[in-house]
């Protein structure tokens, strides 16, 4: 019998003042966030993330949680 296994992903934007501060929202391999399948706060807390990118955080980068 053959396992199908899922790779998760987690998109990760860092604070660029405070080291292990930021926002973290999970996604595919190519960084792309299902808006629809977030809650009401973190999809406020995405596009917040989004737009203080340079500002308040790094460009964000794709993590490799694990397996599913």
């Amino acid at each position: 019998m053959i396992e199908s296994r899922t790779i998760l992903f987690q998109l990760c934007f860092r604070s660029l003042f405070e080291p292990g501060r930021g926002y973290a929202f999970p996604c595919d391999g190519n960084g792309r966030v299902d808006l629809d399948g977030l809650s009401e706060d973190a999809r406020n807390n995405y596009l917040y993330a989004r737009a203080m990118i340079g500002r308040e955080l790094a460009v964000p980068e794709v993590q490799v949680l694990g397996l599913d």
